[in-house]
């Protein structure tokens, strides 16, 4: 049995294989390559793609490839099912799905930093996965602090943060690379695609559609690409003297009637009109 993914694994991409040597096919093949490459070699090796959009296995809805392989394969072993919400908040940037997830992402993210060989890195991984299993298995309710004080202070303080935790809505830490990534094209007006963000921060590119409106002023990824290009285009009518044509190129537009068209839907207005009512403004506040 050949599977196939994108290159660089780090949390789904490992866990899938894992599960699959050790509960599925101990022979299988697991293929890394580029992202482009995945379907076209999928089809030429007869290997089975997975933890990709569009295909069978992969992520649905609020449950990342691992779920899916569980459900597919209908595998009842309780430790698997204690072990998949770790690797979900893992692998969705999500740690209050469980405690133990941010240890498998720092984990994970090391040994992809430390290991480029993706073969290698599958083979050192299988043991962190066989470890987590263990400890799904036998141990899940042992605890590390035996000392009753020591207990009874976690708690408390266990106590604290979870009061704490309730009052502030928990954001993921890509949000704010992805605000700065977004502001530097904007900035530079080069193009920004929804599968370049998804390679640069490594993340799902489903799950970033998915998931981007609830952190971004409720709006889709391409909305808000365009506001931001709007926002930006408004400074420079404000503070520039480009023309019309220039601040469209500046602001990524395909042309002056491209821009103009989208400022009057965000603005009511067209960037001349705006401009316009700009100086106007000025001229009656030095009356």
């Amino acid at each position: 049995m050949k599977w196939i993914t994108r290159e660089r694994p780090k949390i789904d991409r490992i866990a899938c294989p894992w599960l699959i040597k050790r509960f599925i096919d101990p022979d299988a093949q697991i293929i890394f390559v580029p992202d482009a490459q995945v379907r076209p070699l999928a089809e030429t090796l007869q290997a089975i793609p997975f933890d990709i959009p569009g295909v069978e296995f992969t992520h649905y809805e609020n449950q990342c490839t691992f779920d899916y392989f569980l459900k597919k394969y209908d595998l009842k072993d309780p430790a698997l099912h204690i072990m998949a919400p770790i690797i979900r908040g893992a692998d969705l940037d999500d740690h209050s799905v469980a405690s133990q997830s941010a240890g498998l992402w720092a984990i994970a993210a090391g040994m992809a930093f430390l290991i480029r060989d993706d073969q290698e890195l599958l083979e050192k991984a299988m043991i962190i996965y066989d470890s987590l299993y263990s400890w799904a298995t036998y141990l899940p309710q042992a605890k590390h602090v035996q000392n009753p004080t020591e207990h009874v202070l976690l708690q408390i303080y266990r106590t604290y943060l979870s009061q704490k935790t309730a009052k502030t809505t928990k954001v993921p830490g890509w949000t704010s690379e992805l605000r700065n990534l977004i502001q530097n094209h904007i900035d530079t007006n080069l193009n920004l695609s929804l599968k370049t963000v998804s390679e640069n921060l490594d993340l799902n590119p489903t799950y970033l559609s998915r998931e981007f409106s609830r952190y971004f002023d409720d709006l889709s990824f391409g909305e808000y690409i365009r506001k931001a290009r709007i926002e930006k285009a408004t400074q420079l009518l404000e503070s520039s003297t480009n023309s019309l044509a220039e601040i469209a190129y500046l602001t990524g537009f395909s042309d002056q009637s491209h821009f103009t068209r989208i400022f009057r839907q965000h603005t009511g207005k067209s960037p001349s009109e705006f401009r316009k009512s700009l100086a106007k403004r000025k001229s009656d506040s030095k009356g």
